[in-house]
């Protein structure tokens, strides 16, 4: 049952996993200003994303584990400051080194917050676990949507700079809300191979299968979808539009999905959140009106909105209570590298192949493996049971 102070302590949470998302959404949408403002080049620029995805997939695979081991507490605070004084940096950041250095230490402080807060957000409520990794869910996509924004209001009125500094600003605020949480650790904290020992049981093997097929379209859609659009004739507001499309429903249906997840069976709404999505993808390929693609654009996104929380909750049921944190650094390493490969892909089999040819083929590789999920997963079938 959720107390009042629980309850307090959860939407601290969210409202610091949104105010990272934030950040992260600023910075996003600030590339082409910093490219501009500071001399560097497009490569450059691909640099400073890499950095943060290098950076958070070792920090979730190598200090994960530790969350589970009591230190998550200590976790949450020191990746938070990370976090803090990384923006802060980029406040001041000049040279491409800079940029780079400061980038991925944002991104390595939220690699370490990330696993201790589904931890906390699990074992603080077992039995409501699918709707608080929806609720969770929901907050990320908001602050993402809203990160953006706030970028443009700032830069336009103080500056790229200051803009940073107001970032730190709102980390600092919402950070003072959590700082007391404690995480509990498990009853039989994991060993240093807790990671090999995770991937080597069948139920984990199908949760980075379902994280491989969600990834492969997020991945996509970073390097391609603006481009794609763009080639089809769309304007820039036009893309600005599907994007945000592509992120609202998740903010409203994420917690419903997440509890009925829950009750349904985690490996079956995914499988069937994941086939739709594979089927939009096949549609990409083939339309060529682009207010046509907004109709499988909104199935997708719908579709996503159940696969994100669902899949969050399968790695918590594949984990088990002694390696929660771990598990979910794993899935998310595992996540980054996939977007990342994918995202550095996405662009040569669209110059090579064409829309149909990119489209198929990521809808192909998703099949693959749903089906490898499906086949290793049976016990994610049944309804979770904390």
């Amino acid at each position: 049952m959720t107390t009042p102070v629980l309850q307090r302590q959860l939407i601290g949470l969210y409202l610091v996993t949104a105010t990272l998302m934030v950040g992260y959404g600023a910075i996003f949408s600030l590339l082409a200003e910093i490219r501009d403002q500071f001399g560097f080049t497009s490569t450059g620029i691909g640099f400073i994303g890499a950095a943060a995805f290098a950076a958070g997939f070792f920090a979730q695979l190598g200090l994960s584990r530790f969350a589970d081991t009591g230190y998550g507490s200590a976790m949450l605070k020191a990746g938070l400051a990370i976090c803090i004084l990384s923006t802060a940096w980029m406040a001041f950041a000049e040279t491409l080194t800079e940029w780079l250095l400061s980038r991925g230490a944002l991104g390595f402080g939220a690699g370490i917050v990330r696993p201790a807060i589904r931890r906390f957000i699990v074992i603080a409520d077992p039995a409501s676990a699918g709707r608080s990794l929806g609720v969770l869910t929901a907050y990320e996509t908001a602050g993402f949507l809203v990160g953006p924004v706030l970028a443009a209001i700032f830069n336009s009125t103080i500056g790229l700079s200051f803009t940073f500094v107001a970032m730190t600003g709102l980390l600092i605020a919402f950070s003072v809300f959590v700082f007391g949480i404690k995480i509990q650790a498990a009853t039989n904290p994991p060993d240093k191979r807790i990671m090999i020992s995770l991937a080597k049981k069948p139920e984990m093997q199908a949760c980075i299968a379902l994280g491989v097929a969600f990834w492969i379209t997020i991945g996509l859609f970073e390097a391609i979808w603006a481009i794609f659009l763009s080639d089809l004739g769309a304007s820039q507001l036009f893309i600005g539009l599907t994007m945000s499309l592509f992120g609202i429903p998740m903010i409203f249906i994420a917690p419903i999905a997440g509890e009925y997840a829950q009750k349904r069976g985690v490996m079956n709404v995914a499988a069937v959140s994941i086939g739709v999505a594979i089927i939009c993808m096949c549609l990409y390929g083939v339309l060529t009106s682009l207010w046509l693609l907004c109709i499988p654009l909104a199935i997708h996104a719908i579709a996503d909105s159940y696969t994100m929380p669902a899949v969050q909750l399968a790695v918590t049921q594949a984990s088990g209570e002694d390696a929660l944190a771990s598990g979910q650094g794993l899935y998310g390493a595992t996540s980054m590298a996939v977007g990342a490969v994918m995202a550095a892909l996405g662009g040569w089999l669209y110059g090579s192949m064409g829309a149909s040819g990119l489209w198929f083929i990521a809808s192909g590789l998703m099949v693959i493996t749903m089906m490898f999920a499906w086949w290793r997963g049976p016990a994610l079938r049944s309804p979770y049971q904390p």
